[in-house]
């Protein structure tokens, strides 16, 4: 949002932030969330470039196709470690991990 548009919505008695502001989270809150994000992303991309399908991805971590679209969505009740778990099946690095959880690219 520009600047003016900001200061008329003010003006106007409205308040302007973000989602992080309107759910009152905590800096440790957001961080998690960006992080689960960003491995997301990652563990998706991986499953693309490898050319695999949710199925396919499913049988090598001994899971089903729903649990891998429900990791793929973010689901609540996916942990990190499924994810990470999930990323070395795929063969990723501890390295390609870390890079995955500090990536501020969502």
């Amino acid at each position: 949002m520009d600047a003016i548009k900001r200061q008329r919505l003010e003006a106007a008695g409205w308040r302007v932030g973000d989602a992080a502001d309107f759910l009152e989270l905590s800096a440790e809150e957001i961080a998690f969330i960006e992080m689960k994000l960003s491995l997301i992303k990652r563990l998706k991309q991986l499953r693309i470039i490898q050319n695999l399908s949710q199925e396919s991805l499913a049988k090598k971590i001994k899971s089903s196709q729903s649990r891998v679209a429900k990791i793929e969505a973010g689901d609540p009740s996916v942990s990190l470690d499924l994810m990470v778990r999930t990323m070395l099946a795929m063969g990723a690095t501890r390295e390609d991990v870390a890079l995955a959880i500090t990536s501020s690219k969502i």
